[in-house]
């Protein structure tokens, strides 16, 4: 299945405005067995603004396309600018609370996984473990002719080697971790090709446009069969891609639960949707299991 570039969603029918408790997911949490899906909202509260939510960055930006990005070396020039100077602050996030609640959950045995929409690894900065990333992950770059895996850090040298002094200021930075430029601030930015082939670096990362590889998609399924629930952390669910599994979730009859402060696509599937801020909900829920969370006690 393809990855559609849906950039937005409008309700089609009266959605509830959600709750203020968070005791439905403390019940699913303590029950055990509960699969994570988690977005953008999840690291808003490390800096990492998200897409849809107030302010989001839909608002004054488009995502690059994998269509865009294959077709023109110009759409590549701009994106590789943006893109290694968000790099510089992107790297430099950290895991927030809801992270941590996220991996002290883990570590107690009332997950069976953690699936994220994410490509910022705060989720396994945090501590979790065995955690699928739906979208790839920003740290590594993928060759598109040959294949090769490389670490971003070493495309990150090469890059400032060949552009000595390239220093904008961005306006802001974007979930994908690409920066908000001009074409002036762009200006000659120079790309590199890859060092096995010579050809052209994209990070390992699905583009709005692109596929999800297939046995991804399948693993993820899996998960959720195997799930007794299903319980999305700050996703606004509007890509098929994190849909899917809610849609599934609910045809097989487990409860879905959403903490999310906005409406989401997934809704009407669901159990509830607490209406709160990610961190504080959980580190709530973490209180009333007796779950420590940061991992100061077993």
């Amino acid at each position: 299945m393809r990855m559609r570039p849906t950039l937005s969603w409008t309700p089609t029918e009266d959605l509830s405005p959600g709750t203020t408790d968070p005791e439905p997911v403390a019940d699913a949490l303590g029950a055990g067995g509960v699969l994570v899906l988690s977005g953008a909202g999840i690291s808003t509260e490390s800096g990492i603004p998200d897409y849809r939510g107030e302010g989001g960055s839909l608002s004054r930006h488009t995502p690059m396309t994998y269509q865009d990005f294959t077709a023109s070396a110009e759409a590549r020039r701009r994106y590789w600018a943006r893109s290694h100077l968000g790099w510089r602050t992107f790297g430099r996030a950290r895991p927030n609370a809801g992270h941590r609640a996220v991996a002290a959950f883990g570590r107690h045995g009332l997950l069976s996984g953690v699936i994220t929409q994410n490509v910022d690894g705060l989720h396994q900065a945090a501590g979790s473990e065995d955690v699928v990333e739906l979208h790839g992950s920003l740290d590594r770059v993928v060759c598109l002719s040959c294949g090769a895996l490389t670490p971003r850090r070493e495309l990150a040298r090469r890059l400032e080697e060949v552009n000595a002094g390239f220093e904008p200021v961005a306006a802001g930075i974007n979930p994908d971790g690409d920066a908000d430029l001009t074409d002036d601030q762009v200006g000659d930015f120079r790309v590199v090709p890859c060092t096995v082939c010579g050809g052209i670096l994209k990070p390992d990362v699905v583009f709005f446009g692109e596929a999800v590889p297939p046995q991804r998609v399948e693993h993820c399924r899996a998960l959720v069969r195997g799930a007794s629930s299903l319980l999305v952390l700050g996703s606004s669910l509007t890509v098929m891609s994190g849909l899917r599994f809610v849609r599934q979730a609910a045809q097989d009859g487990k409860p879905v639960l959403i903490v999310n402060r906005d409406p989401t696509r997934g809704d009407r599937h669901a159990l509830t949707r607490v209406a709160l801020p990610l961190g504080a909900t959980l580190t709530t829920v973490a209180s009333r299991l007796g779950v420590p969370v940061d991992g100061d006690a077993a």
